[in-house]
């Protein structure tokens, strides 16, 4: 599980990268809101990975970006990225990280080019041949202007930008939602190329479980505004179970071992936490087969339901 604290640091140089186990440190994070509450919200993102941050709408994903990012002010907790404190070092940890969103923030009647020469002011290591590598990489033409690219190129766009000035932790909040397959397979791959950097991760925050699917090496899912799990996908896919079967199997024994179940008129469908003790209740009289990480985000989130 990476959902410890880092234990603190005596010192941190400004000077040059401060090296840590983990790139983000999010821990016991806390945001009041009139219908909303964020509670404790505690976890890791080692260097060198991607983290899918995944949860149904409204869980929090967005309310704890934002708290990273320094756009809302915090109740309780600490953040800490590259181990620097996010408030105390704002300045040098934004210039060290990079952020994807799903809508376009640039100024639509500006070429490629300039928006490109305005978002280098804003950067202490702009890296003027890598912008232009990316852009050609990317197939954009930088005389074209930002309101005639597509949703995808404008994606593209934003990840030559963001790749473009040295940064370490890339954040993305929803970078795939409303492209079409090809250009969503395509920004997955940049991403599984962009990682082989260990020294870069990737904090990627979607509702797509497919797009995590191929990519992820940890995930982070919260429901309610609290974490729910937080580790590694393998060890999740190993250790869950999706196990379907009779409903005269169902007691109030064997319901326990399910996070969440759907019953319907031919059997049940559940998710178990630990798939070989679901196999020793059920003795080969249920399917129990590996889930996928959008079976652990329904079933968790709807807990029992029956159609």
């Amino acid at each position: 599980m990476f959902n410890q604290p880092l234990a603190p640091r005596e010192t941190q140089s400004l000077d040059s990268p401060v090296m840590t186990d983990s790139i983000l440190t999010v821990n016991n994070l806390t945001k009041h809101f009139k219908d909303f509450t964020l509670k404790n919200v505690s976890f890791q993102l080692p260097r060198g990975y991607i983290m899918g941050f995944i949860g149904p709408n409204g869980a929090g994903k967005s309310t704890t970006i934002k708290l990273i990012m320094n756009l809302l002010r915090k109740d309780g907790g600490q953040i800490s990225v590259f181990g620097l404190d996010n408030l105390k070092y704002e300045l040098a940890v934004k210039n060290r990280t990079a952020f994807v969103f799903d809508e376009n923030h640039y100024y639509e009647e500006l070429t490629l080019r300039k928006m490109g020469q305005i978002v280098a002011s804003f950067y202490k290591h702009w890296e003027p041949q890598t912008f232009d590598k990316y852009l050609k990489d990317f197939e954009l033409h930088s005389n074209k202007k930002i309101k005639e690219l597509s949703k995808g190129m404008k994606m593209k766009f934003s990840l030559a930008v963001a790749l473009s000035h040295g940064a370490e932790l890339l954040i993305m909040d929803e970078p795939t939602a409303g492209l079409d397959p090809l250009v969503r397979s395509e920004l997955l791959d940049i991403l599984a190329t962009m990682i082989q950097d260990e020294r870069k991760s990737v904090l990627f925050s979607t509702h797509i479980t497919s797009d995590l699917d191929k990519i992820a090496d940890f995930v982070t899912f919260i429901h309610h505004g609290e974490i729910v799990l937080s580790t590694s996908k393998d060890d999740i896919l190993e250790k869950y179970g999706l196990v379907k079967g009779a409903t005269d199997l169902l007691n109030e024994e064997t319901k326990s071992l399910f996070l969440g179940i759907k019953t319907h008129n031919y059997g049940f469908e559940g998710l178990v936490r630990d798939k070989e003790m679901a196999r020793h209740f059920f003795n080969e009289r249920a399917v129990v087969e590996k889930p996928t990480l959008e079976d652990l985000l329904i079933y968790t989130a709807r807990g029992v339901q029956h159609d």
